[in-house]
């Protein structure tokens, strides 16, 4: 996967594995990371309690969850391009709840430069 960040013209490649096919890695960056906590909508929470009648996909939460993962991976990005790197290897995702209602999506992995 490769992700044209927001801030910027250069484009970091993702991969959840150690390496990236067809490149060298040159240089070890360290770990990056970014994180977006989502509370819940009072209106998903009244549709996602009638599907847990019904059964069902909690499309809301669906939602929630896409747009928090993108944000945390826009944020790992970002961390990334701090460091100079131009891939990101490794990428892991990560959630915990935090609060009643609130919960964390957590993006990481380990910047490098690869040629």
């Amino acid at each position: 996967m490769t992700v044209q960040p927001r801030s910027s013209a250069s484009t970091i490649i993702l991969t959840n594995i150690e390496t990236v096919p067809g490149k060298t890695i040159t240089q070890h960056l360290g770990l990056v990371q970014g994180s977006s906590v989502r509370a819940k909508h009072i209106g998903r929470d009244i549709a996602a309690g009638l599907k847990n009648i019904v059964g069902g996909e909690l499309k809301g939460y669906t939602e929630l969850l896409q747009e928090a993962r993108q944000e945390a991976t826009n944020r790992m990005v970002q961390d990334a391009q701090r460091l100079g790197a131009n891939a990101i290897v490794n990428v892991r995702f990560a959630t915990s709840s935090l609060a009643q209602g609130a919960a964390e999506l957590f993006a990481y992995g380990t910047a490098v430069r690869v040629d």
